[in-house]
């Protein structure tokens, strides 16, 4: 059996540390532009760092047109229908407490999804994993913020980006192949700007207020989110069971809550501990290996 390299043993630590901490970052920058502005910015801004790499190192591109449109596919529903509904629920009064208990949803349709689509079984352990998962997920999310009456509108917006996030994920497992980092990002951020750009150009007008802190925002999005973050969720889905990488969604929220707490000033509440805890338990569940039958 061929051992799995460090990097990738310690890419679902690294990957929910970055994510998580995304969220609180990302709420600090959508106080200094819109929505839709601070996602073109931020899939620009990748795209001028990816370019000069790639001219440099020329990494090898997809050999094949359906290749290329795999992965603009995967880019699509990641970083456009995903990223660009949920800011768009935001914008709309939707509460990050709302948005999040709907999205901590997905590791849910992706395990009912999986048997059929990419030949998955999913466990007894799994099921109770996935359960738990989701209680946690929902008493860190409740004991924080509760739900309150929310837009119609921006609760459509954020179902439909939680089948954008569970359709990419499902879709990377089937039919991704292993491409060389710089090629893949390339081609999924220049998806990413080709629609949020002209629709965040017709809709916002592109406004921003230039303060350091959106300058260090801005960074941070592109680099620890767009580049690093990504990198390792798709790497991770190739190389893994697609519900257990799911089931680490399930932790995001806990994290992002710990990571609120310095950054906006939101406080933990006592019984988000033990969802957290709840959570952590779950994806444990998930992730165990099974064990090997005699023969």
């Amino acid at each position: 059996m061929t051992k799995r390299p460090l990097w990738l043993a310690a890419a679902p630590v690294i990957f929910l540390l970055l994510w998580s901490a995304g969220f609180g970052i990302a709420k600090l920058g959508l106080q200094h532009a819109e929505p839709l502005t601070l996602l073109a910015l931020r899939y620009v801004c990748v795209l001028a760092l990816l370019i000069p790499l790639a001219l440099i190192l020329r990494p090898p591109m997809p050999k094949t047109l359906r290749g290329v449109i795999d992965i603009a596919v995967v880019g699509f529903l990641i970083q456009v229908a995903y990223f660009g509904l949920c800011y768009v629920a935001f914008k709309s009064g939707v509460s990050a407490g709302t948005v999040s208990i709907i999205v901590c949803l997905q590791p849910i349709l992706v395990a009912l999804s999986a048997p059929k689509l990419v030949g998955e079984k999913i466990t007894r352990s799994g099921w109770i994993g996935l359960a738990l998962g989701l209680a946690g997920a929902l008493t860190v999310i409740l004991a924080r913020s509760g739900l309150s009456a929310e837009n119609l509108t921006g609760i459509l917006c954020t179902v439909l980006a939680l089948f954008g996030i569970t359709a990419g994920t499902l879709y990377e497992k089937r039919f991704g192949v292993t491409h060389h980092p710089i090629s893949a990002n390339l081609i999924q951020y220049a998806v990413g700007a080709a629609f949020t750009l002209p629709a965040a150009w017709a809709t916002e007008g592109m406004a921003v207020d230039w303060t350091p802190t959106f300058v260090a925002v801005l960074a941070y999005l592109v680099i620890g989110n767009s580049l690093l973050a990504m990198s390792l969720l798709l790497a991770m889905i190739r190389a893994g069971a697609v519900s257990k990488v799911s089931s680490l969604f399930y932790l995001v929220p806990a994290l992002s809550a710990v990571f609120a707490w310095p950054l906006l000033g939101e406080a933990v509440p006592p019984l988000a501990w033990a969802g957290m805890a709840l959570a952590g338990l779950g994806v444990a569940l998930v992730s165990r290996k099974p064990k090997a039958q005699a023969v």
